[in-house]
């Protein structure tokens, strides 16, 4: 019957949030209206599985949310998942387990592993907010990055934070310089980091990281900036630009580097949120600041499949 495109808010002081716009079968905006309000910094986020959206606030003393996109519940929180400036969070449909970023130069790359038995108990149907419900029965771990580009994962004693920030609990953790997007595909969890222009890939059977893009190694680099994540069926993936020149880029499976939109005349804006209707035909994404202060969300229609 269609679909729901949500949208953070990264306002401060208590006056960010969740937007959602409402589509009919045809494409058309049918309505708008709050998931989420009354948060701080909502910065980027990620879908579950169950048809509900997390989303992460940016600041020290920030948490996860898991938000109702059909907007007929209230968002419930999820301090389980750490305090902390998060960024972006994406769940393993196979475990369960969720996989967050941490916006700082020396941030953690975390996950909050389930404990199966309570995830196996519980229907999506019956318990709508099931990454909160099984967030009370689990563990936050942060990743140490060892010889090999192994990944060993350490369970964070103090996930509240409540003394001693998360990233600085575990003496052997790796950190990354400025986590942002997150995205999952055939096993292999990917995410960006700004500071250094990265998009690093956690192969989650393996139990290795390696760097799959450096800016670094491009003369000149067609990718910077680089920000939110997304993915089609091809395993394109496709990265937002936070600065660089405003761009949406494409990464085939291949490694080609294809540009493929701009934003012209919005110097001082960031491309945030790209995601796809369920067909993989139109792709929507808001520039945060637009022309000014006032943010704009963009549809471009496909197909969007890039050539090896």
């Amino acid at each position: 019957g269609g679909w729901i495109y949500v949208s953070n808010s990264e306002s401060s002081d208590g006056k960010g949030g969740v937007g959602a716009l409402r589509f009919d079968a045809a494409g058309n905006v049918i309505d708008a209206y709050s998931i989420l309000d009354g948060t701080t910094r909502n910065c980027a986020g990620g879908p579950t599985p169950w048809g509900t959206w997390l989303s992460c606030e940016e600041f020290a003393d920030g948490i996860t949310w898991e938000c109702d996109p059909a907007g007929n519940r209230t968002a419930v929180a999820i301090p389980e998942f750490g305090v902390y400036a998060h960024e972006a969070a994406i769940v393993d449909p196979e475990t369960g387990d969720v996989y967050l970023t941490e916006d700082h130069g020396e941030g953690g790359f975390y996950r909050f592993r389930y404990n199966p038995q309570t995830l196996n108990g519980l229907n999506p149907t019956e318990t709508p907010f099931l990454a909160a419900e099984i967030a009370k029965d689990g563990v936050l771990q942060v990743a140490q990055v060892g010889p090999g580009n192994q990944v060993t994962w350490h369970d964070v004693p103090d996930p509240q934070a409540e003394s001693t920030p998360t990233r600085d609990q575990v003496a052997d953790m790796t950190p990354f310089d400025g986590g942002e997007g997150i995205w999952l595909h055939e096993g292999v969890v990917y995410f960006t980091t700004k500071g250094d222009n990265r998009i690093h890939a956690y192969d989650i059977d393996a139990g290795t990281l390696d760097v799959i893009y450096d800016a670094a190694e491009y003369d000149p680099a067609e990718l910077t900036g680089v920000d939110n994540i997304t993915g089609n069926a091809f395993g394109d993936l496709l990265v937002a630009e936070d600065g660089g020149d405003l761009q949406i880029v494409a990464i085939t499976p291949g490694g080609k580097i294809v540009p493929l939109m701009q934003l012209p005349e919005q110097p001082l804006s960031e491309i945030a949120g790209p995601a796809f209707s369920p067909d993989g035909t139109r792709l929507y994404f808001s520039s945060q600041r637009g022309f000014g202060a006032a943010g704009i969300t963009y549809e471009v229609t496909g197909p969007f499949h890039v050539p090896r």
